[in-house]
């Protein structure tokens, strides 16, 4: 039976282990740059980190000289030098290398050389100012290093890494533990994202449909547009992790496929949610607009229905207020009072007549 390219191409890259070895440290300078951007560089051998915060040219000569060892590198808005010195390091193509240094990247799979890289929007919600703060995360995979570039602050990796240390069992497994566990975390986040959201539409929602006044309209736009820049972090990256779970011609072990495949259910949930939260606004900024409309013309009927009652004693009293002599009950002793009565009465009778219709 004749195996698959990659599948050949990746035994041949386990025989030759000179293709494994690093290449030459770098100068005293591109290393400072790179260990300056390190948030963490540890060496895991059997499951166990070997000494704490190494730096880098330390950490790649201790990896590759155990059997089952890799590095872990983690950096944190690195400066385009750092990338570059850690991509020669490595031997990353110089495309990877331009991604990891210029965020705004869409969520996406690179594959070659044997290597894993994956792009993915970070995601974490701000309550107070119900603002959704999106970061960048890639995350490059080897057979014996896992290599991390964020950009912006949320999800911080550091409390992921201490629980994998104390997870021996899976820390054995190798890089490919640490890839599920951080596309996992990720994820997770996604949903912490989503409470916040769904939080404060239910408060929109009661606000829009309740008795108060309250234009809530500029909060409702200022919600959706977070909406849709969270939409642009969990739909984009239903695809890559499908690949991921579904081509069984890429480098993922098969027993961390299953893994995998639960991460990207809960995407795909997360992403269903997302759209019906959109859908769910559009329909309250709809509802808000048409209660701004109706209050609107109850207020032009209260008004009218006002001006109406007001053009009955405008129109007696400017009658009578014209200089003729010769008027019906000028000289009569119940004239003032009765002319009083009358204007009164209409206007009680025709108040009554519009809080009947509902005008007033």
């Amino acid at each position: 039976m004749r195996r698959p390219p990659q599948h050949r191409h990746l035994r041949e890259l386990r025989a030759d282990r000179s293709r494994l070895t690093p290449t030459p440290p770098p100068g005293p300078t591109e290393a400072r740059s790179v260990d300056e951007a390190l948030t963490d560089c540890a060496v895991y051998d059997k499951g166990r980190r070997e000494g704490g915060v190494l730096p880098l040219t330390e950490a790649l000569e201790r990896a590759y000289r155990t059997e089952d060892g890799f590095v872990w590198i983690g950096l944190h808005d690195p400066e385009p030098e750092a990338v570059e010195a850690l991509g020669t390091q490595f031997g990353l193509h110089p495309l990877l290398v331009e991604d990891a240094i210029h965020a705004h990247q869409r969520p996406k799979l690179e594959l070659g050389d044997g290597l894993i890289s994956l792009v993915m929007k970070t995601a974490e919600y701000v309550d107070e100012t119900e603002h959704v703060e999106v970061g960048e995360l890639m995350v490059v995979v080897g057979p014996k290093f896992v290599i991390t570039v964020r950009h912006g602050a949320p999800v911080a990796l550091d409390g992921l890494r201490e629980d994998l240390e104390h997870d021996r069992t899976r820390m054995e497994r190798g890089p490919g533990a640490v890839f599920h566990a951080i596309v996992d975390r990720v994820v997770d986040e996604y949903s912490d994202v989503l409470e916040g959201l769904y939080n404060d539409v239910d408060e929109v929602e009661a606000t829009v449909f309740s008795d108060e006044r309250d234009n809530t309209t500029e909060r409702i736009y200022r919600l959706k547009r977070e909406v849709i820049a969270f939409k642009k972090a969990v739909g984009p990256l239903v695809h890559p992790l499908t690949r991921l779970v579904e081509d069984r011609d890429l480098p993922v072990p098969e027993r961390a496929r299953p893994y995998l495949r639960d991460v990207l259910d809960h995407l795909v949930r997360d992403a269903e949610a997302v759209n019906s939260i959109d859908d769910v606004l559009s329909g309250v900024l709809d509802a808000n607009l048409a209660q701004i409309s109706l209050r609107q013309n109850e207020d032009a009927r209260k008004i009218s229905s006002w001006a109406a009652i007001a053009v009955v004693p405008t129109m007696i009293f400017g009658l009578y207020g014209m200089n003729f002599e010769h008027m019906p009950e000028l000289r009569w002793n119940l004239g003032y009072p009765a002319v009083l009565l009358v204007t009164l009465g209409v206007c009680a009778a025709l108040y009554r007549r519009l809080r009947r219709v509902g005008w007033l």
